[in-house]
């Protein structure tokens, strides 16, 4: 791509719309991140924040709007459970970015009891149970960081989200 095709902006100052377009062009794998407080409120919710931090000890973090209504929930709780999609569960990633009263009711078939009773979805392409090691503001979002106490993996393809839309992955030649 030339300079001439890119569009250009510095800052101070800058459209915020503009640096999202292009941190949108960065693909991230989709995630769905569930929790359940103290007193049994459950909630998710669905990211593309996720990242690896460390192999020793194993931890991982995830970032979250201050202004998420589930901020709340997921700051108390004591776990959390992170769920890389497969390319397959698209309409798994559009549920959960909604608002709803209990977000695990159409799936109740396929959620089970994790670590520290937060539900757990079923047939992911990768799920990390995680103890919550600290919460942390940093601008408009939250960093919650984990230690990862038990995983699994597969082998499908996974959910990929980039410049604003959901794809799959395809092999290079």
């Amino acid at each position: 791509m030339t300079n001439s095709a890119m569009a250009q902006n510095s800052a101070p100052g800058f459209d915020s719309r503009e640096l999202r377009n292009a941190l949108g062009r960065f693909a991230t794998g989709v995630c769905i991140v569930t929790t359940s407080t103290p007193d049994g409120q459950r909630a998710a919710l669905t990211i593309n924040s996720f990242c690896s931090v460390s192999l020793e000890p194993p931890l991982v973090a995830w970032y979250l709007s201050d202004r998420a209504p589930s901020l709340r929930a997921f700051s108390e709780s004591e776990y959390f459970a992170v769920h890389v999609l497969t390319a397959e569960q698209q309409h798994l990633a559009a549920h959960f970015a909604k608002p709803s009263a209990d977000k695990f009711a159409p799936f109740s078939d396929h959620v089970r009891p994790g670590l520290g009773n937060v539900p757990v979805l079923a047939e992911t392409l990768a799920r990390f149970e995680c103890r919550t090691a600290t919460v942390v503001p940093y601008g408009d979002h939250v960093m919650i960081l984990g230690h990862v106490e038990r995983f699994s993996y597969g082998a499908d393809s996974p959910l990929l989200f980039h410049a604003g839309r959901f794809r799959e992955t395809a092999a290079v030649p």
